[in-house]
């Protein structure tokens, strides 16, 4: 199992500067978004993390993740995994909460009603139970990625999306994925996953310090 889990959302995009729904639409980074990236890798470079010179990196191949990672410091050791692709939402994709509930669908909530012809929310889990499947494996498996072997015991980094992160996060904690409703996590924020007692913890949430 790894020692630890550093996830990060992607830094600012014009669409999720104005809430709307972002999923495989392939929207770049805004300049303020490459500005956060730099300034979380600044923060990575110092202690307590030092550059994580023996991290494992993944990242959703989605350029705003992937160019995060990039500007960040550690796209050249980064593995793009589909599996940290967003939730699929559909004929919701590019709109916004408020219009979805002003537009026939009134107290609609993506985690309890989720989105028309897109990816149920178990879909979302299904994928990301694989990735944690993966990186739990101490050894590995003669079929699987070597990439993805030699997880064990070591930090891992995850460069991914709002609500795949919060999914990923109820995950590890053994809990539904609806319960990611309750981690609020803003663009290029830091989070660590952990142990207490051997037990699935969360060490830092939602951290933005690096960005002032």
């Amino acid at each position: 199992m790894p020692a630890r889990i550093l996830l990060v959302r992607h830094g600012e995009t014009e669409w999720s500067a104005t809430g709307r729904h972002t999923g495989r639409t392939d929207i770049p980074l805004t300049e303020e978004g490459r500005h956060m990236a730099r300034a979380l890798g600044e923060r990575l470079k110092r202690a307590p993390w030092d550059g994580l010179p023996d991290a494992r990196v993944f990242t959703s191949p989605l350029a705003r993740a992937r160019d995060t990672c990039d500007l960040a410091g550690l796209g050249d050791r980064a593995v793009d995994t589909p599996e940290l692709m967003e939730w699929d939402y559909g004929a919701y994709e590019g709109r916004t909460g408020e219009d979805i509930r002003a537009t026939g669908h009134p107290g609609w909530v993506i985690w309890r009603d989720g989105v028309p012809g897109g990816e149920t929310i178990e879909d979302v889990a299904a994928r990301v139970d694989r990735f944690l499947a993966r990186i739990d494996e101490a050894h590995g498996r003669p079929d699987h990625d070597t990439v993805t072997m030699d997880c064990a015991d070591r930090t891992v980094v995850v460069f991914a999306h709002g609500h795949l992160l919060r999914i990923l996060t109820a995950r590890w904690l053994g809990l539904p994925p609806q319960y990611g409703q309750r981690f609020k996590l803003r663009p290029a924020s830091l989070c660590v996953l952990g142990w207490e007692y051997a037990a699935p913890a969360i060490e830092l949430w939602n951290d933005t310090s690096h960005l002032g």
